[in-house]
């Protein structure tokens, strides 16, 4: 298939924007000159920490990336950003997010590290980074935990950006659609980090949709180019999520292991321990759903963290901080997805070949099938 999208990239191959150091300059580079699409995650990022950022990556690399930005959160869960007056009011995390730093006491004086300020922002800068991108362009933004309006896709689009918003269900595609998005990154319940829900919604947690099965269901409703991610690790899955109608296949956890991620080194090595079997969803250390390895900190923690991004998230981060420097990942966010175990510690560029050789056998052997 052919569409703007895979025009950046000469392989169908996208590393996902992973925010928290993962995606660094260096991880960027290396898949697109290999090929492949690279994408910078600004999340948690100062504006002019993503703009340098960029300017690295274009000192490594003549060809396109992308970069990632996080929609600001409302409020509360559920409701919709810039909520105000009563809503406000009736705002129940507060109390909540103390209820749960009371709890992480223990975790701030084992680490030796006081706990974060839960009001550490809301926004995470993202006008301002707008304005970065509109003044500089890159080739691709994407937009994760929400989706932008179309005046912010519409001047993208004026200075030659093409826009991606990340799907979890049919009705936040369709929305997608109406907000004049170039495309869609259809995210299935097996990714490793956040979930990339627009809204934030306790009662739907674990309700979420398997890749195959929600790309089948995007592909029906919506006419829009498609990014699958969730769970992939090996090219015969990048050739069945094409089949499946995607056009690109993005990849992160298969990434996070490479020398070129910014990733902790005692991260990198759980995803491959035996000592850590599975992954779970939750909200221990952001407030907001996500798939990481089962750890001490999520299983002691993981059943009472309210849903309060990113309030848990600024709270927890100095103790994460901690244990990575400490070199322990009982307390760090090992984020994983679920074919975490697949990870194969390769130089990037390398990582892109093997993947392609992967993908053109399962090809190969879809056609000797078919002849048979």
């Amino acid at each position: 298939m052919s569409s703007p999208l895979t025009g950046l990239c000469h392989h169908p191959i996208v590393q996902a924007p992973m925010a928290g150091g993962g995606s660094r300059p260096e991880l960027v580079a290396a898949v697109a000159e290999a090929g492949g699409l690279g994408f910078l995650a600004a999340g948690y990022k100062t504006a002019d920490g993503m703009y340098q950022e960029i300017q690295q990556v274009r000192g490594l690399t003549g060809q396109p990336f992308g970069v990632n930005l996080f929609l600001p959160q409302p409020e509360y869960p559920g409701a919709s950003p810039g909520s105000t007056g009563a809503a406000r009011a009736a705002n129940p995390v507060s109390a909540a997010v103390e209820v749960y730093r009371n709890q992480l006491a223990g975790e701030a004086t084992w680490y030796r590290t006081p706990l974060g300020d839960p009001d550490g922002g809301r926004d995470d800068g993202y006008d301002a980074k707008l304005a970065i991108l509109v003044e500089d362009p890159v080739p691709l933004v994407s937009f994760t935990f929400g989706c932008p309006t179309r005046e912010v896709v519409d001047a993208l689009r004026r200075v030659g950006t093409l826009t991606v918003v990340t799907v979890t269900t049919v009705a936040e595609a369709r929305a997608a659609e109406e907000a004049g998005a170039d495309g869609l990154c259809v995210q299935g319940i097996e990714a490793g980090g956040h979930q990339g829900t627009h809204r934030d919604c306790p009662e739907a947690d674990g309700a979420g949709i398997g890749l195959l099965a929600l790309l089948a269901q995007v592909r029906e409703a919506v006419r829009l180019p498609v990014i699958a991610t969730g769970g992939i690790m090996r090219g015969a899955q990048i050739a069945a999520v094409l089949a499946a109608g995607a056009e690109l296949a993005q990849l992160g956890t298969a990434f996070l292991v490479t020398p070129e991620s910014g990733a902790p080194e005692a991260h990198k090595r759980a995803l491959t321990d035996p000592l850590f079997t599975r992954t779970e969803l939750t909200r221990a250390f952001s407030g907001r759903l996500a798939r990481g390895l089962v750890n001490r900190f999520l299983r002691e923690h993981g059943p009472y963290a309210p849903a309060a991004y990113p309030e848990v998230h600024h709270m927890t981060s100095p103790v994460r901080k901690a244990a990575a420097k400490a070199g322990d990942p009982q307390a760090m966010a090992l984020w994983a997805g679920q074919g975490h175990r697949l990870a194969r510690e390769l130089p990037a560029g390398q990582l892109v070949e093997v993947l392609i050789a992967e993908l053109d056998a399962a090809k190969a052997a879809l056609v000797e099938r078919g002849a048979a």
